[in-house]
């Protein structure tokens, strides 16, 4: 006996037949093995019942060789359903474009809003957001996510000591705090100018007050430099001490260069994967198999999926798999020797000030250890020595 709930799928019709010997019909159509149900008499010469539709050839040929016509009045299952709807397709596929419509504009950037921002940076995060293509009309799969765009703005942008990256169904909010950028404040109270460390006077240029020391002099820290008490021992003057006093001073830097260093490097190669992510269970749908590097790096991201305000319980999910491989960089004692003074320079522009110049480089000493190059390093440096110091009453 056959399951009926499955009729549903192949489909079956419902079938009048009427004439002289219908009940014979019945009988040939169950010795023919073909599957009825339902028959019910409607008059003396008329019945009707159910029938599978894969079996109506089979039918047309035993109601031939009777006495009987028969006449479908409906059908019912799948392979109608589907036939009505391709009759209705136009209105179907208006739907679904509708639908897909309103899907994809959800998940479209349609708003940036930057808080808390002075103009001109906020006109520095949006410049540097359309170079990342964070901008409005921009799909949301084809952005970095939050975290990344939060670190780009940091790196990119000096003014930004914090950045907070929200994204709020199709609008980006951007919470900025600004560095405290201290004002330079022009010197009102008296003071004295003073050296910052040891150095030879090179150059000295006084606006405001006495000069106590001249060109090629030797002064220590703290040693007094300009003074801010002018005019005569009857009747002295205490002023603002103002001036700029350029000083030779020295700097030792010490570094190590390995002759032989390993590292990890990409190289170029890189797979990714694309997955609709739905609760926790993901299906891949895109980019089936797992490359075979043998070193590598993997990264996921994952982007939740809107209709409208609400989001969805899908997720599009991209697993990246980049192909990392092990670089040996070997340098000759020359080589490490100028990579180590390149080092050593750089490391020193970071601790003097921009208008700092550096005027002499001598290596003191330099030595192989354990496979390293050691080098010790001497800096003349030409800069600004003077600070200010206030004038405390009696002195």
């Amino acid at each position: 006996m056959k399951n009926q709930w499955t009729n549903y799928y192949t489909g079956y019709v419902k079938v009048k037949a009427f004439g002289r010997g219908t009940e014979r019909l019945i009988n040939s159509l169950t010795r023919r093995g073909l599957y009825v149900w339902d028959v019910k008499r409607i008059s003396t010469e008329a019945l009707v019942f159910y029938m599978e539709i894969s079996d109506i050839p089979k039918l047309r040929q035993i109601v031939r060789k009777s006495d009987c016509k028969v006449t479908f009045l409906h059908g019912k299952g799948v392979p109608f359903l589907w036939k009505r709807v391709l009759k209705n397709s136009g209105f179907l596929v208006g739907l679904f474009a509708f639908l897909f419509s309103i899907f994809i504009l959800s998940n479209m950037v349609w708003g940036i809003e930057v808080h808390n921002a002075k103009p001109e940076t906020e006109h520095a995060i949006r410049k540097e957001l359309e170079r990342m293509g964070v901008k409005v009309g921009k799909l949301q799969f084809y952005l970095d996510d939050v975290d990344t765009i939060q670190r780009k703005l940091s790196d990119e942008i000096e003014e930004l000591t914090w950045v907070g990256v929200e994204l709020k169904g199709t609008t980006f909010h951007f919470q900025v705090v600004e560095k405290q950028q201290p004002k330079k404040v022009e010197a009102t109270s008296p003071q004295h100018l003073v050296s910052k460390k040891k150095a030879i006077i090179t150059e000295m240029f006084v606006e405001k007050g006495k000069s106590i020391v001249k060109v090629n002099d030797y002064v220590g820290k703290g040693q007094l430099l300009v003074s801010g008490i002018i005019g005569t021992e009857e009747k002295p003057e205490i002023v603002p001490a103002k001036g700029v006093i350029k000083g030779q001073t020295w700097y030792k830097a010490n570094v190590e260069v390995p002759l032989e260093t390993k590292f990890s490097v990409y190289n170029g190669d890189e797979k990714t994967k694309h997955y609709l992510k739905f609760w926790n269970v993901s299906i891949p749908i895109w980019g089936f198999i797992k490359p075979d590097y043998s070193d590598y790096e993997e990264e996921v991201t994952i982007r939740p999926l809107y209709f409208l305000q609400w989001k969805l319980p899908v997720s599009y999910k991209e697993k990246t798999w980049r192909s990392k491989e092990e670089i040996k960089r070997v340098y000759t004692k020359k080589e490490a020797v100028a990579e180590g003074k390149k080092m050593a320079r750089s490391n020193l522009e970071k601790r003097v000030e921009e208008d700092a110049e550096i005027i002499g480089e001598k290596i003191l000493h330099q030595s192989i250890e354990n496979g390293k190059v050691k080098l010790s390093i001497h800096y003349q440096v030409i800069e600004d020595i003077a600070t200010g110091q206030s004038i405390i009453q009696g002195d």
